[in-house]
């Protein structure tokens, strides 16, 4: 199996960047993570497991990392999140505890990709990345990143699709090395190698989990170029009808 090593640079884009203090989430997989920062500073930072425990362990992990970063709720100019594909109930959870703390603060709200924060693990990597989480039911959510930028740059638009139809389509849209990361990229690994060996790197294990301070910089991004929005208007990206409403269908 070929793996990649990687470091994550940081970018003098933040350099004149203002000191705006962001809480960024990611509650897209079983791993969260929450961070705090200001300007171009990460204050506090967490990755944890949240299996079935989300809804009791966000909040009080968001109020621990102000604690060591010492900063009030009040005192946050801008809250993130990641807005999906991933885990339904992930998404929404992460979404609502967000999109409450910035109505009770009266801030703006920002939404990343899941799959372009996971692509961030590798800023500034001259081969394209390929974010890959499980969506089950023999499926993937994917797209292709360039990541030769401080900010991944769509080569291949988020989407969910079975994983031999990804590689097939990632075949046909670069002749590059590509790197392959996230849960769906372990769980399919070989399937991956054994259909691109010659071209397919599999990241090292601690790439495959994602930064909520990766996903800071992109808000921060996003709030420089005016894409910032009321909390009401900070959506969900599903790509896929949740098993709910897919039973409610097949009743109808």
């Amino acid at each position: 199996m070929k793996a990649v090593q990687t470091g994550r640079p940081d970018s003098d884009i933040n350099d004149n960047a203002p000191d705006l203090k962001i809480l960024a989430i990611d509650t897209s997989t079983s791993m969260a993570s929450a961070a705090i920062t200001c300007g171009s500073r990460v204050l506090a930072e967490a990755v944890f497991s949240t299996d079935r425990t989300l809804s009791a362990r966000l909040m009080p992990e968001i109020e621990r990392l102000m604690t060591l970063a010492g900063v009030e709720i009040a005192g946050i100019d801008l809250f993130a999140a990641s807005i999906g594909p991933g885990s339904f109930t992930g998404v929404r959870g992460g979404l609502a505890t967000i999109q409450g703390l910035a109505l009770a603060t009266g801030k703006p709200c920002v939404g990343y990709s899941s799959l372009a924060l996971l692509a961030m693990n590798f800023s500034l990597s001259p081969y394209p990345v390929c974010p890959v989480l499980d969506a089950r039911k023999s499926e993937v959510y994917s797209g292709l990143y360039g990541c030769s930028s401080p900010t991944p740059v769509p080569i291949i638009k988020d989407c969910v699709l079975p994983p031999a139809d990804l590689l097939d389509l990632i075949l046909s849209s670069t002749d590059q090395p590509v790197i392959f990361a996230g849960d769906g990229a372990q769980r399919y690994s070989d399937v991956i190698l054994q259909r691109i060996a010659d071209r397919g790197m599999i990241a090292p294990f601690q790439f495959h989990v994602s930064r909520a301070a990766n996903g800071a910089f992109l808000a921060l991004e996003a709030c420089l170029r005016g894409e910032a929005v009321p909390p009401a208007l900070l959506l969900a990206t599903y790509l896929r009808a949740s098993e709910a409403e897919i039973n409610r269908k097949k009743k109808m």
